[in-house]
Formats: structure tokens, C-alpha cells, sequence
């Protein structure tokens, strides 16, 4: 019997809000574009959030700070041949220091479009250096 007086209420109230809307286009209206609003500017709000609380990401690991483990060297040569062969990389602009002469004040430069390619181009010389060592 109560979920048969549920079922009812709802209906009821249903109905309420059915005919409230038709008397009142506008406000109903007002309230959709108020929430739709509301929930964009909360997204927003919250993607921002998001981003400014992200953590720092990691220095690059150098060089000298690989492990002296035979097998994981091992296993780590055979993941570099891998990644290095299967990785694509944008091209490189160099600066060379020969064109310049001493007095203009030019210094030599490797230009890249943002910090990810040139730690990118970094990884590839490592991973050069290594395959060099293996061979």
C-alpha cells in the first residue's frame, strides 16, 4: 500500500510541475540557462583546480645515474633499441658556432619549440650513445 502512495505523490507532483511550467514558459526557461550556467562555470572552476594543483614534473634522469645491475642493464639496452627505434621525433634546429665570427656576439644554441623536445632530443642522444656502446 505505501508504494502505491508513492507512485501517486509522484505522479501528483509531476503533474504539479507539468502544469507550472506551462503557466510560466519564462521562468522555467530562466532556471535551465540558470543551471546549464552554473554547471559550466563549476566545471570550469574545477578544471582550473586541477590543473594549478598538479604536481611538478621530474627532472630528467642524467646520464651518469644509470644502475650497474648486468641484468637490468641488460633488459633496459633491449627496451632503449625498442624505443629508440620505434619513436618518431620532430626535427632539430642547431645554431653552429663556425658561421659566426668572434665579434658579432651570436653563441651556440640548439633551438627547439618547446622544453619536451628538447629533453626528447636528449633521451635519442642517450639512447644513441648506448646503442653505440652495445655495438
Amino acid at each position: 500500500m505505501e508504494s502505491r502512495r508513492r507512485d501517486m505523490e509522484l505522479l501528483s507532483n509531476s503533474m504539479a510541475a507539468y502544469a507550472h511550467i506551462r503557466a510560466n514558459p519564462e521562468s522555467f526557461g530562466l532556471y535551465f540557462v540558470l543551471g546549464v550556467c552554473f554547471g559550466l562555470v563549476l566545471t570550469l572552476c574545477l578544471l582550473v583546480l586541477r590543473l594549478s594543483c598538479r604536481p611538478a614534473p621530474r627532472p630528467p634522469a642524467r646520464p651518469g645515474d644509470l644502475s650497474d645491475d648486468d641484468d637490468d642493464e641488460d633488459e633496459d639496452e633491449e627496451d632503449t633499441i625498442d624505443r629508440a627505434a620505434s619513436e618518431s621525433l620532430l626535427p632539430v634546429t642547431e645554431i653552429p658556432l663556425e658561421s659566426h665570427g668572434p665579434g658579432d656576439g651570436a653563441l651556440a644554441v640548439n633551438v627547439f619549440a618547446s622544453a619536451e623536445e628538447l629533453e626528447r632530443a636528449q633521451r635519442l642522444e642517450e639512447r644513441e650513445r648506448i646503442i653505440r656502446e652495445i655495438w
